[in-house]
Formats: structure tokens, sequence, C-alpha cells
């Protein structure tokens, strides 16, 4: 018995050395640069598509480990950019750039003829809305879990976001509908119910520009078909960046671009890049090559 205790004990303090290391690693890391005094004039509207271009922008997390080098991308206003690549290609932290959860090295991104390095971290991030892989709730009622996306919101406008994310008639089959209250997990609710939550949350937002990582993960067909149709209709009339690892879900994007190793390795629409018979070929023959089989 002492030797079983001693052994429970030696996993416990192992497990405790490891938490340590990350906590003292978080402390250690640098702080983020202050934000300017004020911000110059940012043309960009929640009604108005954005213009984003991004110039030889490089970006390393170690500095002898370099991960994006000489991304040059024009996004026209109201575009939508699909971004594929192979796990580690660099495409999740483009998408940390763009929202400048981590500064670049070097380059330049501007949205809407400013360079955003010239704006507050806040003025970036608000002209954003999100939808990620992992949708997030918290305790609290649909209505708040919606209003998240903007808290200023009436509840007239959450119903009418609700509606646009297609999920305003699964809400009102709750016995308390909208104020049905969730807990952190919302365990009461489905992955495909808590992503056109999230969806509802991008509507309120009514930004100019979309992040869509794939939201269709984990989803039955039925509710994958609905969450479709409410990004194609959050992604109408605004500039959207869409991370696909579902190819034949953004096959009508205007370019798509393929990255490898933090670089852009192809660019062009669906039909442009089959005719290449490259690395996009390689990666939708991969995905369907076991669906055939």
């Amino acid at each position: 018995m002492p030797i079983t205790q001693i052994a429970s004990q030696m996993n416990m303090l192992q497990s405790g050395v490891a938490s340590a290391e990350r906590v003292f690693e978080f402390l250690d890391a640098d702080e983020e640069a202050p934000d300017l005094a004020s911000d110059p004039p940012l043309a960009a509207r929640a009604d108005a598509a954005a213009i984003v271009r991004l110039r030889h922008v490089t970006f390393r997390y170690a500095p002898d480990e370099p991960l994006i080098e000489d991304f040059t991308l024009d996004v026209r206003p109201g575009a939508t950019i699909a971004i594929v690549g192979p796990t580690g290609a660099g495409k999740t932290t483009l998408v940390n750039l763009l929202v400048r959860f981590y500064e670049i090295d070097g380059g330049s991104i501007v949205l809407n003829g400013v360079d955003y390095r010239e704006l507050t971290r806040d003025t970036v991030r608000r002209t954003y809305a999100m939808v990620l892989q992992d949708p997030w709730m918290f305790a609290g009622s649909i209505r708040d879990n919606i209003r998240y996306g903007r808290p200023d919101a009436s509840d007239d406008e959450v119903v009418r976001a609700a509606r646009e994310a297609r999920v305003d008639s699964f809400v009102r089959t709750l016995a308390h509908g909208y104020d049905t209250i969730l807990d952190e997990d919302a365990s009461n609710l489905s992955a495909g119910q808590k992503q056109l939550l999230t969806i509802a949350r991008a509507f309120l937002a009514d930004q100019s520009i979309l992040i869509l990582d794939e939201a269709t993960r984990n989803v039955d067909t039925r509710t994958e078909v609905l969450i479709q149709e409410a990004m194609a209709e959050l992604r109408r009339g605004r500039t959207s960046f869409v991370i696909a690892h579902r190819l034949s879900t953004i096959r009508d994007a205007d370019v798509i671009i393929v990255m490898d190793q933090g670089r852009i390795v192809e660019q062009g629409a669906h039909d442009e890049l089959m005719r290449l018979r490259g690395v996009y070929v390689s990666l939708y023959n991969s995905q369907f090559a076991g669906v055939s089989t």
C-alpha cells in the first residue's frame, strides 16, 4: 500500500509540474505593445464590404523557424476567400494575424487603406465577425448568448438574427424559448444547435469582414444543410475568409488560396485549380478517395 500511494503521489506531482510550466511560460511571455492613443478614420462599415490587402507579410513563432514568408494577397470587397492546405500550412496563423492576435514581423496588412498597426486592436477586431469550428457558449439564456455578438442589441434584433441564422424555429420549440437557460457547456443543446447560435451572433454583430472556420464538422447531415444555408446568407455582401477542411464546401469561393509552409503555392477558382493538377488536386482527391473505396 505505501508503494502504491507513492506512485499515485508521483503522478500528481508530475501533473503539477507540467501545469506550473505552462503557467510560468504564460507569465514570462512578452506583453503586447501598447495601442496608439487614437485611431485614424477607418472606412469599413457594417453595411459595406471591406478591402483587405496583405503585402509581403512575414511571421514566425520562433526566431529561427520561419512560418509565413513574403505572403501577398489582395481581397476585393465582397469576395469569398477560401484558405486550404495541409496541417501546419499556416491557415489558422494567417487568421490570427488578420485579427491581430499576433503582430507581423514584416510587411503590412491594410484595412480599407489604413495599415492596421495604426489602429487599436479593439478597432481591428471589431471589423471582424467570427464563426469558429468549436462553438462557445456561456452560462445564461439563449437570448444573452446571441446578444453577445452586440450587447446593445434589442430583443427584436436578437430574434431577427436568429431567424436569419435558421435557429428561431428551433428556439421556439423550447419550453422557455429565448429565455431557456444554458449551462457553461450548453449540454442541453446539440453541436449543430450551438453552431447555429454562434452564426446568429455573427448576424447580430453585422461586421464587414467574416472569418469562418469549418463549422459543419461533427454535425448531422440535416443540420449541416441549415448551417451551410445560414453561412451563405451571412457571407452575402461581406468580405469573407473561410478556412476550409471539407473542400466540397468551398467550390463556389471567388478565390481559393492553397497554402503550404506559409506560402501561397496555388491560387484561383475551383475549376482553374483542378486543371492545374497540383497541390489542390492532391488535397481534393485525398478526401474523396476514401469515399470511393
